[in-house]
């Protein structure tokens, strides 16, 4: 539920505090707003690779932030579970799992124990599309306000549109009040659902017409530099390697498929091509809605996911990852090229920042001499199991796990008249004698704060909802994952490797240049936004403006 509207009055009163506050985090004084703040997401981007990779960037990409915009080199989510939904919930509403209710991709309700999917909402289904029962379709799940939303409620004129490969990449920061369109992988087109309106409009309609992801049909993926380039990088064909595409380039997408079709569709998202339609896709959304065109900011979200998908096959020290980087920069340039052609150098803000890091696969770090591994979650719950059925008698104690806490079975407590804190209590000692394992928290103890001050409390608390969260929370050692497979890497962890992502601005009328080294928050980036756009920021935003560079 959104919380409660602030008045106009009040939001009015609030937007001229922050016009005459005059602090140092505020953007530089304009007679104008950005007439379109375009915010990039690029899906599981580490910071690391923005600043490893940056001599080899082209002259206008990622480099128009780092020349000629703002960007922080420590910025960080404070959160413990950095997955794609809870990441992509806190940009634009300036608030953690906590406060917005998203705490996983997907979670466990602990009293049914069913599953619960970010956003899934069944009355709600694609248009055209088939809609499947954790498919996302709204924003329904989310219990906070987005920058967007606020801009709505207080210009209704404004438009909020939010794009991407994955539903929650769309979804969350197109908040309550926006419009999101998601990829379909059954047809390769960007599908909205009834949430939002009953059909598409024409300038969607038109750009499918062209049927723009068969293009890709037979297309080559290609290294865009020589092999020396690629030094610095993993080589291809790693054992713990994905098989898409063979693990290697290049790549030919829909080889051996006589037409296009629903396999090909979704292997475009695991190429450069995926960033490429959805950066076309956003070109027919500027167009088609005339966004950045009159005196009402518009704001346009657009989520790359590729980069997610290739860190998960690969991992970010991979050739792969390395080049798809090189690639996605390239293709930004030639979209600034567009933004400042169609809406004007001087009347847009660019924004980009990623909705998680990513780990190196644990075989990287098992040759460096770390301590690293895989943890089969279906495997630790049945040793859960086990052990509790020990002392308390036989049974399924543990549910399962959900957004990383052990969810224990209510009904079977009850049933036996076990006592409840006795086993959470031992269900803690069992899971710190995991090697894996480096912490657990009980619920009573994270809705208490008794445990204040802990290594990773905090960033436990920030993640967990009384409502929606399980009983025991877990952290892994650093370089620890939960897989059930012997490829492929994650994400997931409070670590720093998953915590630390880019923070870029770009807007030279509004935000000066340079590089700022003091620590930030990814929730700071709404506040920040809300302070260019002259409106307060969303109701429950915890960050507070970034400090931008001083003239």
């Amino acid at each position: 539920m959104i919380p409660t509207p602030r008045s106009t009055l009040a939001a009015l009163s609030a937007a001229l505090l922050l016009a005459l506050s005059g602090c140092a985090s505020a953007p530089a004084p304009t007679a104008e707003k950005p007439r379109l703040i375009v915010f990039f997401v690029v899906d599981g981007l580490p910071q690391r690779q923005v600043v490893d990779y940056r001599d080899q960037l082209a002259a206008d990409g990622f480099r128009r932030f780092l020349d000629r915009g703002a960007w922080f080199s420590d910025a960080h989510y404070a959160h413990a579970v950095t997955q794609t939904a809870p990441g992509h919930a806190t940009m634009l509403t300036g608030a953690y799992p906590h406060r917005t209710g998203i705490i996983a991709n997907e979670w466990r309700d602990p009293a049914s124990g069913e599953l619960v999917y970010n956003t899934g909402d069944p009355d709600a289904v694609y248009i055209g599309h088939r809609t499947q029962r954790l498919d996302g379709t709204s924003p329904k799940r989310l219990r906070a306000e987005t920058v967007g939303d606020v801009l709505r409620r207080l210009e209704p004129r404004s438009k909020v549109i939010a794009m991407s490969g994955k539903d929650r990449g769309a979804i969350l920061p197109g908040g309550h009040l926006g419009t999101a369109y998601m990829y379909q992988t059954q047809t390769g087109q960007f599908a909205s659902t009834t949430y939002y309106m009953k059909a598409h409009p024409q300038w969607v309609v038109d750009f499918h017409a062209r049927k723009p992801a068969d293009a890709y049909f037979r297309k080559e993926w290609r290294p865009l530099l020589e092999e020396s380039a690629y030094a610095r990088s993993l080589p291809d064909g790693q054992p713990w390697y994905a098989k898409l595409g063979g693990g290697k380039l290049p790549q030919t997408l829909g080889e051996g498929s006589e037409a296009p079709g629903p396999a090909f569709y979704s292997a475009v998202l695991r190429t450069p091509y995926g960033d490429e339609l959805t950066l076309d896709f956003a070109r027919a959304a500027i167009a088609g809605e005339q966004l950045g065109q009159d005196d009402a900011p518009d704001i346009l979200s657009i989520s790359l996911s590729t980069h997610d998908y290739i860190n998960h096959g690969f991992g970010p020290e991979s050739r792969l990852s390395h080049d798809h980087f090189l690639q996605l920069d390239r293709r930004l340039e030639r979209f600034f090229r567009d933004l400042d052609a169609t809406v004007g150098k001087d009347r847009y803000v660019a924004v980009l920042t990623a909705d998680h890091g990513f780990m190196q696969a644990p075989e990287v770090s098992l040759k460096q001499g770390r301590d690293a591994g895989r943890l089969n979650g279906g495997q630790l719950v049945a040793r859960l199991n086990a052990g509790l059925s020990e002392r308390f008698g036989k049974g399924q104690w543990a549910l399962g796990m959900s957004a990383q806490a052990v969810v224990l079975n209510r009904a079977l407590i009850a049933e036996r008249k076990v006592d409840a804190a006795a086993l959470q209590a031992e269900t803690r000692r069992l899971l710190l004698e995991e090697k894996s394992v480096t912490a657990a928290y009980l619920r009573d103890e994270i809705e208490s704060n008794s445990r204040a001050g802990a290594p990773y409390f905090e960033s436990i608390r920030r993640t967990w909802d009384p409502e929606r969260s399980g009983d025991i929370a877990v952290v892994l050692k650093p370089y620890w994952m939960y897989s059930s497979s012997t490829s492929m890497t994650t994400h997931g962890s409070p670590h720093a490797y998953d915590t630390q992502v880019p923070i870029l601005l770009y807007g030279p009328r509004w935000i000066r240049a340079g590089r700022v080294d003091q620590r930030v928050e990814v929730v700071d980036i709404a506040p920040t936004l809300a302070n260019l756009l002259r409106v307060p920021a969303p109701s429950s935003a915890e960050g507070r403006p970034l400090p931008l560079p001083a003239p």
